[in-house]
């Protein structure tokens, strides 16, 4: 049926250019004039759909969210090389095709699954980084097939991003004041921020996501017959995007993942729970183990005694006061009220997942009086409370998923580090415990773990496997300050017995944690995989592929600009910085998130009125404050700071304002003298582009050493600057 629709699209197409003006003429040339609205709703499309194809194909195509902004750079080589052609027509017809080709790709079955699941099992099977479902190691060939079919893809989403960038770049050149025109530009783009924050928090479906992109292309049309054509597409794309109702079946988009959730029944017909599934990965089962159940059915009386559920109450205190670090649907906190817990407090991330939990569960944990549900980030909520616990319970936080929409990494990538075990230390009660459940697919990330807790703690931890057929199995670590984890052992028989003969056996492969600065669990050393070398040489091939055809045209505008190319480098990796650098201190919470975003473009506008309203600026005595802003932001001594979470928090968004803002001014004072704007933003999304693949070095070095690397990209930039005066004296 998919395949039909787009083949009727193609013939729509067609026909429609055979006879009298064809569809899409207006767009032959640059437009006449000047046209704010058209600039405005071109930057509101630009982000909306990178944020939204971002999201999308990272849960869809699953490899796409453990490569770092691949979606993010994929977007901005597309809309660069728009401005790059800002003087050839509008081809709408190819980037409607890509478009809906795009859908077509990811959402068209295969072999019971996604077309492009075996591309994620391809491209991430690679012993040094850690992705569910995919095998340790991948044979060439396959590798080799599965890298040439990506860059098919890559190539359908660069496509849908070069009319937003032909259109943005011809405003600019036909503005009165170029200046003005990116103030405007910057504005569309605030928008789309928003109005993607406003889909997120109301968990609209992807289908309204694409649907609003593809009538914002109608809307960019310069007549009605265009407009109607292009909204007459929403409804193959509807019928694309559509899931199918299933009887006991929830899908629901989440502000950070797609949730599938299906009610489960016994073959008596009682509800045990359901399967919770996160980005079409398994995450969770939500199952009833309580004595009445359990004495229905004689078969799960082992799961009393064995289950990964039950077993961190055996070595716990009597009635303890328990911690749940990722609660998911209530399996955790059912556990601690089973096991006379006087009070428990529930951690989770996600609205969705909790509220599948209160609803769904059937042993109803979440409705007790003795629990307190916290949403939010679990790293969050340990910097904040000063409670003291006798169990801190680490759920099955693996989740799999993004952290934010401009940084793919997984929403647990604060969580397990050494800074983090040591802040759960610091509340545990005198004979409190910590117990991390995981779920380890690779050797090496079981031993991380276990030393990160023994680096913490100051003892090695008790590791061992705890299995069932009814939940989830789980590798488990245990280990407390006092010796009562010995004392369990020493106290229940069945218990030592049972570690025993599940024991883990040691690890003789040493490597590095996890640390607030390097936090990639997944990743098995400090070195970049070849899944990212991969990725990344398909970016620089299609950049070089597309820049080659563009320099064989006499149209292109402008030449290349070394300092905007350096500027957009350094910027990317200041944005990665601040993104990571707040979420320490408030959460990895999306709307964390999108505030950090719009935040920095309201910065960009206000360098703009700064530029506007000082008509002449030493610019070089700005660059040299930029520098000292940078290293400054470097040096500063957050963690000496003896501050509440939130002051800290603070402070770093006042050290890390100075640096954007006088980017922005530096940025914004040459501009509004540039002689083609469009071949300016050009430089300036290619040297975005380079700053996101460069951003791959925090795999080496960490993420603090990424401003080091902006310097030099900011230098760089200086030498454009002093190249560009050189030129003007001549």
């Amino acid at each position: 049926m998919a395949i039909a629709f787009l083949a009727a699209v193609q013939i729509a197409l067609s026909i429609a250019k055979r006879r009298g003006k064809p569809f899409f003429a207006a767009s032959e040339s640059a437009p006449p004039g000047w046209r704010p609205r058209q600039l405005v709703l071109a930057s509101f499309l630009t982000l909306f759909a990178e944020l939204a194809f971002i999201r999308w194909i990272a849960v869809e195509v699953r490899v796409f969210a453990y490569f770092k902004n691949l979606a993010l750079l994929l977007c901005f080589l597309g809309f660069g090389l728009g401005c790059a052609l800002v003087a050839r027509k509008l081809n709408w017809v190819a980037a409607l095709k890509a478009f809906l080709g795009l859908v077509l790709v990811v959402r068209i079955p295969w072999r019971g699954g996604r077309l492009l699941e075996s591309l994620s099992q391809a491209l991430g099977g690679s012993g040094d980084v850690g992705i569910w479902g995919t095998p340790a190691g991948t044979e060439w060939m396959y590798f080799l097939a599965a890298a040439t079919v990506a860059g098919c893809l890559f190539l359908l989403i660069v496509s849908v991003f070069v009319p937003l960038g032909q259109i943005v770049s011809r405003q600019m050149d036909c503005a009165a004041s170029s200046l003005r025109a990116y103030s405007w530009n910057l504005f569309g783009s605030v928008l789309g921020v928003g109005a993607f924050f406003v889909v997120s928090r109301a968990m609209l479906p992807v289908a309204i996501w694409m649907g609003v992109v593809l009538v914002g292309f109608a809307f960019l049309q310069t007549s009605r017959r265009d407009a109607a054509l292009v909204a007459s597409l929403l409804v193959p794309l509807a019928l694309l995007l559509h899931d199918p109702v299933e009887p006991g079946k929830e899908i629901i988009w989440t502000p950070y993942q797609e949730v599938q959730y299906t009610r489960e029944y016994t073959s008596a017909g009682d509800a045990w729970g359901g399967v919770l599934l996160v980005n079409h990965t398994f995450y969770q089962k939500t199952v009833d183990l309580s004595p009445l159940f359990l004495a229905r059915h004689p078969a799960l009386q082992g799961e009393a005694d064995h289950n990964p559920y039950n077993l961190p109450f055996r070595f716990t205190v009597p009635s303890p006061k328990v911690l749940v670090v990722g609660s998911g649907t209530g399996n955790d906190v059912a556990a601690a009220l089973r096991h006379d817990s006087r009070s428990v407090d529930a951690v989770e991330i996600d609205p969705a997942i909790l509220d599948l939990g209160r609803r769904g569960h059937p042993e109803h944990p979440y409705d007790s009086p003795r629990v307190i549900v916290h949403l939010g980030d679990a790293r969050s909520f340990l910097k904040r409370t000063k409670q003291q616990y006798d169990l801190i319970l680490f759920g099955l936080l693996d989740s799999h998923t993004q952290f934010s929409d401009y940084s793919n990494m997984r929403i647990d990538n604060f969580v397990y580090t050494e800074e983090a075990m040591r802040e759960a230390v610091g509340h545990l009660a005198a004979d409190g415990i910590i117990f991390v459940k995981f779920q380890v697919d690779r050797p090496w990330v079981g031993t991380r773990l276990a030393e990160m807790l023994r680096q913490a703690v100051g003892t090695p931890p008790l590791r061992f496997r705890a299995e069932s057929r009814y939940s989830t199995a789980a590798s488990c670590f245990v280990v407390s300050r006092s010796h009562r984890v010995a004392d369990a052992l020493a106290a229940d028989s069945w218990l030592a017995e049972f570690v025993r003969q599940n024991a883990s056996p040691p690890d003789r492969e040493a490597v590095p944690i996890t640390t607030d600065d390097w936090p990639y669990l997944y990743q098995k050393d400090h070195r970049i995989p070849r899944t990212y070398y991969s990725a990344s040489i398909l970016v620089i091939l299609l950049a070089i592929v597309f820049y080659a055809w563009v320099r064989r045209s006499d149209q292109t505008p402008g030449r290349f600009s070394l300092f905007f190319f350096g500027m957009g480098a350094g910027f990317l990796l200041l944005e990665t910085q601040i993104i990571s650098r707040l979420a320490l201190f408030f959460g990895t919470i999306w709307q964390v998130n999108g505030i950090v975003i719009s935040a920095l473009l309201v910065a960009l506008l206000l360098a703009n009125t700064i530029v506007e309203r000082i008509k002449s600026l030493p610019k070089f005595a700005i660059w040299a404050a930029l520098v000292a802003a940078l290293a400054a932001a470097y040096w500063f001594p957050f963690d000496r700071v003896d501050a509440p979470p939130a002051i800290v928090g603070t402070i770093a968004i006042g050290v890390f304002s100075i640096p954007v803002l006088i980017a922005g001014i530096l940025f914004a004072s040459e501009f509004k003298n540039a002689v083609s704007p469009s071949s300016a933003l050009n430089s300036n999304m290619l040297g975005a582009v380079a700053g996101g693949l460069l951003e791959n070095l925090s795999l080496l070095f960490g993420l603090r050493a990424l401003l080091l690397v902006a310097i030099p990209l900011y230098c760089l930039a200086g030498l454009g600057l002093w190249r560009a005066k050189e030129s003007a004296r001549c």
